[in-house]
């Protein structure tokens, strides 16, 4: 049901309950207005976030949506919907207030449920941040199998502009851990994956890389 037959639903319940006397209607607009909420706040919360990354002005606002949007879809029951916007309450705290550790559980239960439901998208997004989280607290084996577990998901699903960004990730992640050649064969094997899918601000990441990664 698209956004616009959800309102007209909850119109219709909401006349059934006025007009009608239906009891029940009340309580069945609240899960049709959930269902519209849901995935509302969860894309203004993303929003916020790409606009965070351009000006890194935080906003706490971000947050308060992806809570919001945890809480609707785990009241819908919608396991996909609730992992997705677990995820960016970890990404929140990982990324905007630069607190890794805070945001590890949420990554791990976003994860657990994505995988739940094989919800590989989200699996991908979870895992690499888990992988940074690894990284930063000094676990570098298992920050490389879950960056690659990362990279592996999105090339499954074709996903091919998550896999480029995946393979830049680990291109800098083995730049920093002393294999300097593998980073290079790993940022020449992201820049053929975005330019055969327009990924045009990979492309950008890729090039910014090179002059930071020396083979």
């Amino acid at each position: 049901m698209q956004g616009q037959d959800w309102v007209g639903r909850a119109g219709e319940l909401f006349e059934a309950a006025m007009f009608g006397g239906d009891a029940s209607a009340p309580e069945r607009s609240d899960d049709v207005l959930d269902a519209v909420e849901a995935p509302l706040s969860l894309a203004r919360g993303k929003v916020m976030h790409v606009r965070f990354l351009e000006d890194r002005e935080e906003n706490s606002q971000e947050l308060v949506l992806f809570e919001r949007a945890v809480e609707l879809y785990e009241r819908l029951g919608d396991a996909s919907g609730q992992a997705d916007a677990l995820f960016w309450v970890g990404c929140w705290h990982q990324v905007v207030k630069g607190d890794g550790a805070a945001g590890r559980p949420y990554f791990e239960r976003s994860y657990a449920l994505a995988q739940s439901v094989d919800d590989r998208r989200t699996m991908s997004y979870a895992i690499r941040h888990l992988g940074f989280a690894d990284k930063d607290a000094g676990l570098f084996d298992r920050a490389r199998e879950r960056l690659t577990e990362s990279v592996t998901l999105r090339r499954e699903i074709g996903f091919r502009a998550g896999e480029a960004a995946g393979l830049v990730a680990l291109a800098y992640f083995a730049a920093e851990t002393g294999d300097p050649s593998a980073a290079s064969r790993h940022l020449d094997e992201a820049e053929t994956v975005a330019e055969s899918c327009g990924a045009k601000a990979v492309s950008g990441w890729i090039e910014q890389a090179r002059t930071h990664i020396r083979p």
